[in-house]
């Protein structure tokens, strides 16, 4: 199998520098409409799609990014590999604004978004111990530390349903549940991507102290803009370097991320729901 790296960019990451033939184009998904149209091309000999997770112009709020239709166009494309990079809030001091975490796993606070492409008429049970893919995490973690990032193996990011940012008591709360960073947008996406068995790294960039902060005070926009201009930067230099360390031959995962789905369904062949199982062609084919 050949790689194609897929990257979902967050906030203040709306294009991808350096790609040969560059291409933005529209996937049709039975999910809905993406985000955006994928920016597609060749970078360092491996191809890569680019996928503005809230649109270019900031369209969508964490809330109403349209998550399935977005993992079912990198899908659909032929991605193997999702790096998500997303701004986040730090409650661990040593995670300063400007710092990069891999994360390695989440706590699910989101309420009112769609989690899962399976449901009445195909339900599948997936397995999300280990929601993120070590492999890709381990290239992330080099590809970062080779340009220069201050950068931290594993954390808890925090999924919130947002948009408003944390009251200080939250705050508090979750540093004291052992989180380590917070955000709006891993959570279902990380879950999704699991589902199509796509492997998923999460790259978490700090802005923020979140508001537990005593000496930070309150999440203050104008400052976090300015940090995600700097952590942008940073973010296209290590995606730059992630395809001379991931190789165009692609071989299977080692930890199975590309096979969740081999026992995940439990509804009878001639109990399925046709319709359902038309949607799930590019996500589910290879079991289907």
């Amino acid at each position: 199998m050949q790689t194609k790296i897929g990257i979902i960019g967050g906030s203040g990451i709306y294009n991808m520098d350096g790609l040969q033939d560059p291409a933005w184009v529209n996937v049709d998904s039975p999910w809905g409409t993406p985000s955006d149209a994928v920016l597609t091309g060749v970078l360092h000999g491996v191809p890569m799609a680019f996928l503005p997770r809230h649109g270019r112009g900031h369209m969508h709020s964490p809330t109403t990014v349209p998550y399935r239709a977005n993992i079912d166009a990198m899908k659909r494309i032929g991605v193997t590999d999702i790096i998500s990079v997303s701004a986040c809030g730090s409650f661990r001091e040593d995670m300063a604004p400007g710092d990069f975490v891999i994360v390695d796993q989440f706590i699910d606070r989101t309420f009112a978004r769609e989690k899962s492409f399976f449901g009445t008429g195909c339900v599948a049970h997936v397995s999300v111990a280990h929601p993120t893919c070590e492999r890709l995490s381990d290239v992330c973690e080099a590809a970062g530390r080779d340009a220069g990032i201050t950068i931290h193996r594993g954390g808890t990011y925090l999924a919130m349903e947002g948009p408003q940012f944390s009251s200080q008591a939250e705050s508090k709360l979750y540093r004291e549940w052992g989180c380590h960073v917070i955000g709006m947008t891993n959570m279902p996406e990380a879950k999704l991507a699991r589902e199509a068995e796509i492997c998923y790294a999460s790259i978490a960039m700090v802005t923020d102290y979140d508001s537990w902060h005593p000496d930070h005070g309150a999440v203050d926009v104008s400052d976090v803009i300015k940090t995600l201009q700097g952590n942008g930067t940073k973010a296209q230099d290590l995606v730059s370097r992630l395809p001379a360390l991931l190789g165009p031959d692609r071989a299977p995962c080692p930890h199975g991320c590309d096979r969740a789905l081999e026992y995940a369904l439990m509804t009878a062949p001639d109990q399925r729901d046709p319709a359902l199982i038309s949607k799930l062609d590019a996500v589910a084919g290879r079991v289907l």
